[in-house]
This record gives structure tokens, sequence and C-alpha cells, in this order.
């Protein structure tokens, strides 16, 4: 069986020298490149199975090169490394067709363990849903009127449960942070909001609990994965 490739992008030598001698312990094959203008041309010529990009990169950044990777392979999975904190960042690296993102400083075993994810479901990129009707499972979201259907009865949803539905339904089977969940629909994470958060998390849960194919995972520290299986 042949090695698992991962193109690896990253300007810190330090880090980078660790992280790859991580990988290639566990038996992965590390390209890595520090250089974020020579990324693409590289990602030609290896055709990895994965690629764990840095944002902040020289010359070219992460989400410039995950763009034009996206036009060459609309699925090869897609992870961010970065240290910042706005969560525009994180839904621009969403929009350019990332499947997952990393906040440094991260452990070897988070990477290792959303590589594998990637790896074994083999994610495309999410769409971002503008409107009509989306099918999940027995039920259909209507997002312009803000419907949601199980064929029998309509229940509308507040606006609100509708955007925090349609998040989760654009990140499915990913990981989204909770403090992106509450900067994007509240404007800021605070203890109210948290609080806020949590109801509406409840109160899906109990709106999809027929269909055993959907569920909201809680991830413990981190967020919500979306199983739409």
């Amino acid at each position: 069986m042949s090695q698992t490739r991962i193109l690896y992008a990253e300007d810190e030598l330090f880090l980078g020298k660790i992280v790859r001698e991580s990988l290639e312990s566990r038996g992965f094959e590390v390209i890595m490149e520090e250089d974020g203008g020579k990324v693409t041309d590289l990602f030609k010529k290896t055709k990895p199975d994965i690629c764990v990009l840095d944002v902040m990169l020289p010359n070219k950044d992460g989400f410039t090169i995950a763009d034009e990777i996206r036009e060459l392979d609309e699925e090869v999975p897609l992870i961010f490394l970065t240290a910042k904190t706005q969560t525009e960042d994180v839904v621009k690296g969403f929009t350019v067709g990332g499947n997952d993102y990393i906040r440094k400083p991260f452990s070897m075993e988070e990477l290792i363990i959303r590589i594998q994810h990637l790896l074994r479901n083999k994610i495309t990129p999410p769409q971002k849903l503008n409107g009509g009707v989306v099918t999940m499972g027995k039920f259909s979201f209507r997002l312009n009127r803000q419907v949601l259907s199980n064929g029998k009865e309509d229940r509308k949803l507040s606006f609100r449960e509708s955007e925090l539905l349609k998040l989760l339904y654009e990140n499915r089977d990913r990981i989204i942070d909770r403090r992106d969940i509450l900067n994007l629909l509240w404007g800021n994470d605070s203890f109210f909001n948290s609080r806020n958060l949590d109801v509406y998390i409840t109160k899906l849960r109990g709106f999809l609990k027929e269909d055993p194919s959907l569920e909201i995972i809680t991830i413990k520290g981190v967020g919500y994965r979306f199983v739409v299986s």
C-alpha cells in the first residue's frame, strides 16, 4: 500500500520540522515547502492526497494557494493552519474551498486526527446556501421562508434557528468552532450568547430527532459537527 502523501506549506522552519517528522513517524509521506509562491506548482508535480497550508506564507498566502488548487482539484482535502483569531479569516478559508482549519498552537494528535478524518471521508468543499430548498434526510429546509418540513408538517424557524441550521449544514461532516458560530450569528462570544446557542442547539436537535441519519454532535471544548449520513 502506498503512503499517504501530504503537501505541507509552512514558513516557520522549526515548527515545520517538528510537524514533518511527527507525520513521517506515523507513516505519512510529507512534502514540505516554505515559499507560498512555489506551492501550487509543487501540487501539480506531486499530486498529494491532502494539503496542510499555513495561512501566512511569503510570496503567496494560503487562501490564494487554496483557490488555485481548487481550480485544479475540487476534492483534495485542504486544512488551514492559522495563528489568526478573526472569524472572518475562518469564513474566508471555507469560502475558498477549505475543508478544515486548526488554530496555532495545536497538538500533533489533533492535526493527525483531522487529517485521518478528512482522508476517510474525502469531503468536498462546503457549498454556500443562498436560497431555495435543501433536502437533509427526511426533511426539506426552505431557507428563504425559514421553514423546516418533514413532509407532514411545517415548522417555522426563528431567524437565528434558521441561520444556525444553515451554518451547520454548509459545514456538515466537519467540525465548526463554537466561538465562530457565536461570532458569526451573534457578533460576540459572551456568556449570555453562549447560553443562547446551547438553547438553539437543543431546539434543532429536538426538531431533527425523528431522523436518526441527522445528528448534531458536540465536540467537547471545541464545537459541533453536523452529521448527515
